[in-house]
């Protein structure tokens, strides 16, 4: 609402950092609720005193290509098609594994709020790494 800063008040000022510390808390509250991907940070431990920060993106783009292929605990396949609601259905009554996001060879990652090429470039690499022949 404020097009120069001839027109900023304390007031509208006041507003928009209270508008960016709500987004923050909403941010905060939903991550509460995940298991793997609740924080960006990791505070070191007593071999390694070093804080480091691991990206949201970098950390999601792991786990998907991830070799050992367990399954994510907070990434969750939605069913589309028979196939998929069959074998959904199933697996109340018997042992079916769902699908990984890794299976296919075609992955489309969707970001809020869109991604910095730095982000793309890393994206990008992991993959490249470590699961060749995915785009």
């Amino acid at each position: 609402d404020c097009d120069s800063s001839l027109n900023l008040t304390s007031q509208k000022a006041a507003d928009a950092v209270d508008g960016v510390f709500r987004s923050l808390r909403d941010i905060a509250r939903a991550r509460m609720h995940m298991k793997q991907f609740n924080s960006i940070h990791n505070p070191g431990s007593n071999t390694h005193q070093a804080a480091s920060y691991k990206p949201l993106l970098k950390q999601v783009v792991e786990e998907i290509c991830n070799p050992d292929r367990p399954d994510p605990v907070d990434i969750e396949h939605i069913s589309s098609g028979l196939t998929d609601l069959l074998k959904t259905g199933f697996s109340m009554f018997m042992k079916v594994n769902r699908p990984h996001p890794g299976d296919h060879p075609l992955l489309i990652i969707f970001m809020v709020g869109g991604v910095s090429v730095s982000e793309v470039k890393m994206v990008k690499d992991l993959v490249a790494a470590r699961k060749p022949g995915t785009q």
